[in-house]
């Protein structure tokens, strides 16, 4: 029998937390996945509110009734549409630990997680317990900045560094690709035009192919200056690219997109959603 796919979505209420439920929510009725809200609960951050609630018993009951309204709302909205089902859960810990403790508990499939973007004091891309969930997670994770509303993607833009994993990878992205009709860019960006980089890039192109089976498919190779996460950048504006998606295991791409001294220039990626591909 084939396993249902899992969907965790951390909440901790605020306005980016709501944004990635939305896209977790349509990315499960693609799946006819199980959505599974879930908090962490902080007993410091709750004693500073209510210093009266010693066994945390008040904000216990006031956060599984959030949890239940968004609940109720999903099933609401989304069972009609695919979605299999809404769950919730809530733990008492450290945030990226408990999210990633419990991800392995239900053997969750992606997490996605809401982020708000770049924090001025750390030049970060994206908010630091964000990228830490990133950067420790061994399953998908799909970050979705603050104040990006779901629409339905028209093209993902897959960053390459031409891995042999990239020929897994692909049928991930097609996947996607094929729940929104979308199309998708295989992009791999270059620090020269030397003629080594085109003969590679012609290589892969006929290595990956066969793992594809998608018309709407793009193989691009652009050569920048600027540092990769840059050229990055600028190409996700010039192609109106709706998500950029990349592996781990692509050191090159993924250690400049959340690197914490990422240039402040990189603005456009606070309005892109991100997702890393961890496992096949």
């Amino acid at each position: 029998m084939e396993q249902t796919f899992t969907i965790l979505c951390p909440t901790d209420f605020s306005e980016c937390s709501l944004n990635a439920i939305e896209y977790a929510s349509k990315l499960g009725e693609k799946y006819n996945a199980n959505l599974i809200l879930f908090h962490v609960l902080n007993r410091e951050d709750y004693l500073k509110l209510s210093p009266g609630d010693l066994e945390g018993k008040f904000q216990e009951e006031f956060v599984l009734q959030k949890l239940k309204n968004l609940q109720q709302t999903v099933l609401d909205e989304c069972v009609p549409n695919g979605l299999k089902d809404c769950q919730i859960a809530a733990r008492e810990g450290k945030i990226v630990q408990g999210i990633l403790s419990f991800a392995k508990e239900i053997n969750a499939n992606l997490i996605v997680v809401g982020t708000e973007g770049m924090n001025d004091l750390r030049e970060n891309i994206i908010g630091s317990r964000s990228s830490r969930l990133v950067e420790q997670s061994d399953r998908d994770v799909l970050v979705v900045p603050r104040r990006v509303f779901f629409k339905k993607p028209k093209k993902l833009v897959f960053a390459s560094d031409y891995l042999e994993e990239d020929k897994l990878a692909i049928q991930k992205v097609v996947e996607w690709a094929r729940f929104f009709d979308a199309e998708i860019d295989l992009v791999h960006i270059s620090s020269s035009q030397k003629v080594i980089e085109k003969a590679l890039h012609l290589t892969m192109i006929e290595e990956i192919k066969p793992f594809v089976r998608y018309e709407k498919i793009n193989f691009i190779l652009k050569s920048f200056r600027d540092e990769v996460a840059l050229g990055l950048e600028n190409y996700l504006h010039e192609a109106k690219g709706d998500i950029l998606i990349t592996m781990s295991k692509n050191k090159n791409i993924f250690d400049h997109i959340i690197s914490k001294n990422l240039s402040k220039k990189m603005s456009y990626f606070l309005t892109k959603p991100l997702w890393v591909i961890k496992s096949f």
